[in-house]
């Protein structure tokens, strides 16, 4: 439960990055303390961050641990960044997650009470074929106890790839033009991006902005490969169960200190 993890402290803190409604007007709440000591500017954090979680296993190894305890270590630094997003302001979270899925489920279980009074909407996104019925059956209740939730969206990638997400967005183009709902020369990359898995959270966050992987690994090893195009790419040695604010915090600070150009060259 977030008990376990989340502190009085933090809860005031999370609140606080909530848009406060005052008759016609909105007020911003003042930022984060942990974004103010390290010179983050709110307005500039990525809306959309994903993450791929790597390092559980070897975690484990170094410290002559069950990889289960790797797993369940590389769980509680899941919820914490799930809760930090939320609290700093950044709109939408998808999280890399191919380990147990039991420990999956559990923290789905665990957990969606409170994203569904804290504004969060959840998704599992994925080839659900590959998933097990316990696992599908949570993810199912959890999409629709938060499906009215608009203030952050939660990307769960269970079973994913990229070429995965690539293929059935083709397909699902395909259908609808042998269904003569679609003229082939009306598909565009706009159309294409709305099939895509992560179109579950909406146009403004079809693709990330960050794109963070732990463990040394410089590749992005068939995740969100359409999404990340013009995302900025952020490693770190350290491994996954580590990474905590201080690491966070500084993938943030990299990224505002990045020129973005979406493809186009400077004059």
């Amino acid at each position: 439960m977030l008990s376990r993890f989340l502190s009085v402290t933090a809860r005031r803190t999370r609140h606080q990055a909530c848009r406060l409604h005052a008759g016609a007007g909105a007020v911003v709440a003042p930022p984060p303390q942990a974004l103010v000591q390290s010179g983050i500017r709110p307005e500039s954090l990525p809306r959309h961050v994903a993450v791929v979680t790597d390092g559980n296993r070897r975690w484990a190894k170094a410290r002559g641990m069950l990889t289960a305890e790797g797993h369940e270590a590389g769980r509680r630094a899941l919820e914490h960044t799930i809760w930090r997003s939320h609290a700093w302001g950044i709109r939408a979270l998808t999280m890399e997650v191919d380990y147990l899925m039991g420990m999956i489920e559990r923290t789905i279980r665990d957990n969606i009470d409170e994203y569904a009074s804290n504004g969060i909407r959840m998704h599992v996104i994925g080839d659900p074929s590959r998933r097990p019925s316990s696992l599908q059956n949570a993810a199912r209740e959890a999409e629709e106890m938060t499906r009215n939730n608009s203030q952050f969206h939660l990307m769960l990638a269970t079973c994913y790839s990229g070429r995965w997400d690539i293929v059935q967005a083709c397909r699902a183009l395909a259908g609808e033009v042998q269904g003569k709902t679609l003229r082939p020369e009306d598909i565009d990359e706009a159309m294409l991006a709305s099939k895509l898995a992560t179109s579950v959270a909406g146009v403004e966050f079809w693709c990330p902005d960050l794109v963070i992987r732990t463990s040394g690994e410089v590749r992005l090893s068939n995740f969100l490969m359409w999404q990340s195009a013009y995302s900025e790419l952020y490693f770190t040695d350290v491994m996954w169960p580590d990474f905590g604010e201080t690491e966070y915090l500084q993938a943030l600070s990299s990224f505002q200190s990045r020129e973005r150009r979406f493809g186009q060259r400077n004059a």
